[in-house]
């Protein structure tokens, strides 16, 4: 019995390299039946995934429109990803014998499966992430690439952005330091985004906190709690803002105004609820002022008891 010809590869690429060729070719010359499996990831658009399984198949069957063309979902096991792979192609097509095919960077160091492998010699020194990264910043004048943004921006996943923002507080807790922006009228809480090179929140906030107010010596972060942030820049999006507010006490140090902040100083806690009335902290950072100030009114309150 002759065998199909099985692809395993991910194609991540805007277009089929010259290596990508002599591998459809190389086996397209061995098989009369060549089927493709195409890794997807459970991540929806990424700079290392940006093209979804119709996308590359659709690229495919250009270049060979008999080509069959397999999603196959990512899977953390390797064990339990090979054995859904033999089962795909042999629920597929179960009258088949099969023989996978892989080329560098490939799935053969994972698949513990039943069925033949063989690696191909690569062609070249073509990689997909050298394209994906040469190219990520090339606007093209056309429909099509205008279409494929509006395609890609509209199948992905609504996202909650994270950020932190910290009340420094100092004087038995009776005062915490604001900020404002250039420009701004509302006073605000010293924060910023979390980066996906931190350790965890608290390193996030620590970082913010020593960027946007200088060389403060503190105490431990405290979790206050978390608030959806009514960003003007989100307003009308999908995707969203979630802060993770802390405190902290001040040991020593002067607070000096950095990086997003102009301006910083110290307000009584008592008069929070006040300046939120009067407009004197920014709208999106007046439920953090509100949190604070319940949360150190209770705190004072248990302590008196």
């Amino acid at each position: 019995m002759k065998h199909t010809g099985v692809i395993i590869a991910r194609f991540q690429t805007p277009y089929l390299h010259e290596g990508h060729k002599y591998l459809l070719n190389e086996i397209r010359s061995k098989h009369n039946k060549i089927i493709i499996v195409l890794g997807v990831t459970p991540v929806k658009g990424s700079g290392r995934n940006p093209f979804d399984f119709y996308t590359r198949e659709r690229m495919l069957k250009q270049f060979a429109p008999e080509l069959i063309v397999l999603p196959l979902g990512d899977h953390p096991d390797d064990r339990i990803w090979s054995e859904r792979l033999d089962n795909l192609l042999r629920n597929t097509f179960p009258q088949e014998s099969f023989v996978l095919y892989g080329s560098r960077d490939c799935f053969i160091p994972y698949y513990s499966g039943s069925l033949a492998v063989v690696a191909l010699p690569e062609l070249g020194n073509h990689s997909a992430t050298t394209i994906r990264d040469e190219n990520a910043d090339k606007v093209l004048d056309s429909v099509d690439f205008r279409m494929g943004i509006n395609y890609a921006y509209h199948n992905k996943y609504d996202a909650v952005h994270p950020t932190v923002d910290i009340a420094v507080l100092r004087n038995g807790g009776t005062e915490v330091l604001l900020g404002k922006k250039p420009g701004a009228a509302g006073w605000r809480f010293p924060g910023g985004f979390a980066d996906p090179t931190d350790g965890s929140y608290e390193d996030s906030a620590a970082r913010e906190l020593q960027e946007e107010c200088g060389e403060l010596v503190t105490g431990p972060l405290q979790y206050i709690g978390s608030a959806r942030i009514d960003d003007w820049r989100y307003r009308k999006e999908a995707d969203k803002i979630m802060t993770l507010f802390f405190k902290t006490s001040l040991i020593s140090g002067e607070a000096v105004a950095n990086d997003d902040l102009a301006e910083l100083a110290w307000f009584t806690v008592d008069k929070l609820t006040a300046m939120i009335e009067e407009g004197a902290i920014t709208p999106e950072h007046s439920v953090l002022a509100r949190m604070l100030h319940d949360q150190l009114s209770i705190t004072t309150h248990l302590t008196k008891q």
